[in-house]
């Protein structure tokens, strides 16, 4: 494949071309040369696109689809195409299928269902067997199959010593350990943040504390026993300061916060409407802000969609009974456009890659072709005719979005929005 990208704004910190507006000539996947106005001698495909802008592909922490067993949520195929379309080159996925990812076998599953899409799929390895918290999975076998991380998606270890052990295990092999940290005993029965809007609107509370308290505890034992811990989609002022002490003290823990807890709040549950039920819940003005801060002043490593659908008859409920989760690719640019500096934006689409052992390509000649093709102007309402998901549980469903993405380059395949 022999492509011409014209008049690309290349958005790239690593990059000597960056933030200069250049053609790019890309032969077998490879980006041969950058340059003005560059000659078409050997008949390649063309693409101009208005305003356009480019960057290293984008990454994404935490992906679920639902493939194998829960097909009917998202297949692994439909769930690439939607990532690809969202300016996703690569994505991480998270173990939470029936049967759950903990073995050689699943892992190599989800990888072959993977094969030869522009999106390329790094499975997440479950940390305990079935994601039950009571026994480690095959961590070792895993990670030689293709896993980059261990963890129990949306679930606390309440077994300490157990996730000391793995902590201890995985730097045998150069392992990461994710530890989602929320104490489900100071949880409880809780369904919405812990606060004004809960108690005026009646729904049991989920206090700060018990994020705050599990992310004490698993930087205790990162503290004690060493190795690389990540603790994802963080959502409360006091935790973006424990991650920056623990940085501060030269730990080795990285952190990830959803692309809805900076720029949602609690007060959007005043509808009673399912689709603003995340873990952990969206919190106040005052988190959101200490969040933004975060990610401003490098505490919070990346962002992630945590793209999570779930079935529309497990969301078409009582609040109370339906399950947590929305949907986030397609919506996550133009969402974080509204809130963060666009450099800031890709910074942190694509930081996660360095953190969980994925190749970066930076955008200059003789380098892999791995690029997101966006547009960071216009202004959108996210409709429902903008959703490519099988589920359809989106948060920012009439939200204002700022931006647009074009599509993605990888694997030498060229994937564009029609």
């Amino acid at each position: 494949m022999k492509i011409i990208i014209r008049e690309a704004k290349i958005i790239d910190s690593k990059s000597p071309f960056h933030n200069k507006t250049a053609d790019i000539l890309i032969k077998d996947g490879l980006i041969e040369q950058i340059g003005t106005s560059l000659p078409n001698t050997e008949n390649a495909d063309e693409i101009k696109l208005d305003n356009l802008h480019i960057s290293q592909g984008w990454f994404d922490s935490s992906v679920s689809f639902g493939e194998p067993g829960y097909e009917d949520r998202e297949t692994i195929s439909n769930g690439l195409n939607v990532a690809a379309k969202s300016g996703f080159t690569a994505i991480a996925l998270q173990p939470n299928s029936y049967p759950i990812i903990d073995n050689q076998s699943q892992v190599n599953f989800v990888k072959n269902k993977a094969n030869g899409f522009a999106t390329e799929l790094f499975p997440i390895g479950a940390l305990t067997k079935a994601s039950e918290g009571k026994d480690m999975a095959e961590l070792f076998d895993m990670k030689k199959t293709g896993a980059i991380a261990f963890g129990d998606y949306n679930k606390s270890l309440d077994n300490a010593n157990l996730l000391k052990i793995a902590l201890q295990y995985v730097q045998d092999f150069d392992g990461l350990v994710i530890a989602y940290s929320q104490d489900q005993n100071i949880k409880g029965n809780g369904v919405a943040n812990e606060g004004i809007v809960s108690t005026k609107l009646g729904l049991k509370g989920i206090p700060d504390l018990a994020e705050e308290l599990q992310i004490v505890r698993n930087l205790f034992l990162l503290e004690y026993t060493g190795g690389k811990l990540h603790i994802p989609t963080i959502s409360t002022a006091k935790s973006v300061q424990l991650i920056k002490d623990a940085k501060a003290k030269g730990l080795n823990v990285t952190t990830s916060v959803a692309v809805h807890h900076l720029v949602l709040t609690d007060e959007k549950l005043e509808g009673f409407d399912t689709r603003f039920k995340v873990t952990p819940p969206l919190r106040t003005e005052t988190d959101r802000q200490a969040l933004l801060n975060g990610v401003l002043d490098g505490t919070i490593d990346m962002i992630t969609s945590d793209h999570n659908p779930i079935d529309i008859e497990f969301k078409k409920m009582e609040f109370d009974m339906a399950k947590n989760g929305t949907i986030g690719l397609e919506s996550a640019f133009g969402a974080l456009t509204t809130v963060l500096p666009l450099e800031t934006v890709i910074e942190k689409l694509t930081l996660g890659k360095s953190v969980f052992g994925i190749e970066n390509n930076t955008i200059t000649e003789g380098s892999k072709a791995n690029i997101t093709l966006f547009n960071p102007s216009g202004e959108s309402v996210f409709a429902k005719s903008n959703i490519l998901s099988k589920s359809k549980n989106s948060a920012f469903l009439g939200t204002q979005l700022q931006g647009s993405v074009y599509g993605i380059m990888n694997q030498n395949q060229l994937v564009l929005k029609k």
